[in-house]
């Protein structure tokens, strides 16, 4: 049985949301790194963020479904406390979403951070400011459009996703089942009419985000002459 549509917005808003608010997190130190170390290692490590870029998603999603699975080395602490696998599971849907829209926190944040270039630290550092002041009261302001920019392109990739979405949640009704995947299920019984009004809603919701992101950028550019 088919769960409302205000459960299945829900899920997708939810994972949404904790994609973007974990990703930030997590690409935040990473960008940094990319931004600021003069390593070869940098490169690569570069490269293989930006993965999913490039990658199938049921490439992506088929590795994760096999990483959270129960035959899996990484499964095997959670064996303790009686959890054998994340696979099919809202947990496993935003792991495997935080793989796939790291790119989009990653790229935003790393561009940001280079646009502030030495000066406004080096001022800071003859201010007294420890590295992690300089970072914390110059850098993150000064790179707020690339907070905001990463925020918007996760957010929106993370509710349009459908390829790694289905092959980690498996589109469980009330559980793991987002907007992309009702898509799916409805144009497979047929229900054109009603697989059309969710489209239609998530190209608009593309084209706000999308549009928002333009005028942030145009915003930054009047600020920069």
């Amino acid at each position: 049985m088919d769960s409302p549509i205000g459960v299945v917005l829900a899920t997708t808003a939810e994972l949404a949301l904790v994609t973007t608010l974990l990703l930030l997190l997590i690409a935040t130190p990473l960008a940094w790194w990319l931004a600021r170390s003069r390593s070869w290692w940098k490169e690569v490590a570069g490269a293989l963020s930006a993965l999913p870029l490039v990658l199938p998603p049921t490439v992506i999603g088929f590795y994760v479904l096999i990483a959270l699975g129960p035959a899996s080395p990484l499964m095997v602490p959670l064996h303790w406390f009686g959890i054998r696998t994340l696979a099919f599971t809202f947990t496993g849907l935003v792991i495997g979403s935080l793989f796939y829209s790291l790119p989009f926190a990653v790229q935003p944040l790393r561009t940001a951070f280079e646009a502030v270039g030495e000066r406004p630290l080096e001022v800071a550092a003859t201010l007294g400011a420890g590295p992690l002041d300089r970072f914390l009261t110059v850098a993150v302001p000064l790179s707020r459009r690339g907070f905001i920019s990463a925020a918007i392109l996760v957010f929106a990739h993370t509710v349009g996703e459908f390829g790694v979405v289905l092959m980690i949640g498996g589109s469980i009704p009330g559980q793991t089942e987002v907007l992309s995947t009702r898509i799916y299920t409805l144009v497979e019984s047929l229900q054109y009419g009603a697989a059309h009004r969710i489209a239609a809603g998530l190209v608009a919701f593309a084209f706000v985000s999308l549009f928002a992101l333009l005028l942030i950028e145009r915003r930054a550019a009047r600020i920069a002459l």
